[in-house]
């Protein structure tokens, strides 16, 4: 069947990816998900675990504040453990990586429309994953109040 929609779990390799989450024990789903993005981020060339990378990043970004829960029949239907803070920094570069990529995923769809609402996918996850820094104040600015001693 290949590509039947554009969520992080919508094509069969992300679903075969769940299943392997499931098969495994709860120790052992982080070391899968980081050793996908790991070599996400480090391949060369074509990169054979896009479609992988995107559903670990769905999974990290659904723990993260504004994130979205991983809610579809395709997912993993075995709990994930808390992520370490590290992961996002993870997602965030393979999704990077693979947003930059035309041969990849993004290939996966003749109509324009499929390939904008599947980049506007890795943009929400980007956006949770690695959100704007706060805005810092450079110095607290107190207002001047002139006030006079009498008796000084």
């Amino acid at each position: 069947m290949g590509t039947w929609d554009t969520g992080p779990f919508d094509n069969d390799t992300a679903a075969d990816f769940a299943n392997a989450l499931d098969a495994v024990g709860p120790g052992a789903r982080e070391a899968l998900i980081r050793g996908v993005l790991i070599r996400t981020i480090d391949a060369t060339g074509y990169l054979t675990e896009a479609d992988e990378a995107v559903a670990a990043a769905a999974l990290i970004a659904a723990q993260c504040p504004g994130g979205e829960p991983v809610d579809t029949p395709y997912g993993p239907q075995a709990s994930m453990p808390v992520f370490p803070s590290d992961l996002r920094v993870l997602a965030d570069e393979a999704l990077a990586r693979i947003a930059d990529d035309e041969a990849g995923p993004a290939a996966n769809w003749v109509d324009p429309t499929h390939w904008k609402q599947w980049q506007a996918v890795l943009t929400r996850l980007r956006a949770v994953l690695a959100p704007p820094p706060p805005s810092i104040a450079l110095f607290d600015a107190q207002p001047y109040r002139n006030v006079t001693r009498h008796g000084s």
